[in-house]
């Protein structure tokens, strides 16, 4: 159908929005009255710039007509709603003092400093207007552009005096501007346990032949230590073990990350940089070059199935809570649990002993903060690890990390590596501390 009944809705919704801000807003797409109609006669104009609503001592009024393709045409007026005194009285939310991005662009230099004109003219006039609002609305309802800007702020004086500056090119130190690359590349990031699902892989097994040599690859790379097929395992072959089994899942998992890599290389994106988390750093390290294939695949086998002398014995809880609050909560249990992994502002990993794991959890639950078991029996990132050291350093003896083509930075140690660190010793210290993603 026809659009008069939309048509109608949204110009109601415009009047309303102008009589609650007390302003006409501007006739979009004319700049001169037609010479068919007399204005003269009358009180009657175009509104060719916003303009303050008239304040004649009655309700504001507006007439608002829809004009169908059909012929049907319809016809409102809408008045003022009076103002009670419960409205008066009412207090206006006060929004709390959190930091709230603006941002901005436009497609030029001049273009984002005239962007950041009329927002501050906007801002001063409407004091009530919230921050939030603004800040939502600037992100996710505007086009953008390569020329940008970000202020963060928490009071509003603070957003005048940076959008000023920024108005004059003199960015304060809460204003950031960049122009982006007219062609940005992408960062590979690699996650850890957890990220597998059954029957991954197998329809780009099938349907693309850049992933199935590259997965072929990882088999024959795997193939001298384990005593399963990969390529079994993931179409799911009957006597193929399963996903739950953690020297199994995790050469999976590196086998269809690394094969994930090289079908996005085959299409021509290739990553600025490369990321891992925890496990994940493996595929990461073969992905940049800095582990051969065959080194990788070493490394994930071999340290998974060490990994199963852990089984039965620890465990992991997943808190919603920044990381302070949780190395503050798990001082009650005296190094029984610690901090596994640091996945984000409030999103923590915990591992340790289960019947303190347990207590933990019950505790969240008592004090309404989400925490839930993670579906594993080792405590990957804790003191368990400590028992596997010596054979971990037995067993990825040898193997021989070289400088990568592809900048790496580790989850382990927060900084840029340039790969010969990550031999034996490395891949205990990442399976031992914090994963600090």
């Amino acid at each position: 159908g026809h659009t008069q009944a939309a048509a109608g809705v949204a110009g109601v919704m415009k009047m309303v929005l102008a009589m609650r801000n007390g302003l006409l807003p501007q006739t979009l797409h004319i700049d001169t009255p037609s010479t068919h109609v007399d204005w003269t006669d009358g009180d009657i104009q175009l509104l060719t710039e916003h303009t303050p609503w008239p304040e004649t001592g009655a309700p504001h009024r507006a007439g608002v007509s829809s004009f169908g393709l059909s012929g049907t045409n319809a016809h409102v007026i809408i008045e003022q709603a009076p103002e009670t005194p419960e409205a008066k009285q009412q207090p206006k939310p006060v929004p709390s003092p959190v930091a709230v991005p603006w941002v901005l662009s436009g497609k030029s230099e001049t273009a984002l400093r005239a962007q950041a004109g009329k927002l501050l003219d906007r801002v001063r006039q409407d004091t009530d207007t919230s921050l939030t609002d603004i800040g939502y609305s600037l992100a996710l309802t505007r086009t953008h552009f390569d020329h940008r800007a970000a202020i963060t702020a928490t009071h509003r004086d603070d957003y005048l005096t940076a959008l000023e500056a920024l108005t004059h090119n003199h960015p304060t130190t809460s204003t950031t501007t960049a122009e982006t690359q007219t062609s940005p590349r992408p960062v590979f990031v690699f996650p850890g346990q957890g990220a597998q699902w059954t029957g991954m892989a197998v329809g780009l097994l099938d349907s693309s032949p850049v992933f199935a040599a590259r997965m072929a690859e990882c088999a024959a790379a795997l193939d001298p230590y384990v005593e399963w097929s990969l390529l079994d395992v993931a179409r799911g072959a009957e006597g193929a073990p399963g996903l739950d089994r953690v020297d199994v899942v995790q050469p999976v998992l590196w086998a269809v990350m690394v094969s994930l890599a090289e079908v996005w290389r085959s299409y021509g994106v290739e990553p600025a940089a490369v990321i891992g988390h925890s496990q994940g750093e493996i595929a990461a390290a073969a992905v940049a070059g800095i582990l051969s294939l065959d080194d990788a695949a070493k490394v994930v086998a071999l340290r998974s199935r060490a990994i199963t002398a852990l089984a039965g014995r620890g465990g992991m809880v997943s808190v919603a809570q920044p990381a302070t609050w949780v190395r503050e909560k798990i001082t009650t249990w005296g190094g029984r649990i610690s901090i596994a992994a640091v996945n984000g502002p409030s999103s923590v990993v915990v591992s340790g002993d289960p019947k303190a794991l347990d207590e933990l959890v019950t505790d969240c639950r008592a004090n309404e903060i989400r925490a839930r078991k993670i579906d594993v029996d080792y405590a990957s990132h804790s003191a368990h690890v400590e028992e596997i050291e010596t054979e971990l350093a037995r067993l990825l003896a040898g193997i021989a990390p070289q400088p990568g083509g592809t900048p790496l930075y580790s989850s382990l140690t927060g900084t840029l590596l340039d790969g010969t660190e990550m031999g034996a010793g490395y891949w205990y210290n990442n399976l031992r501390e914090t994963v600090e993603f």
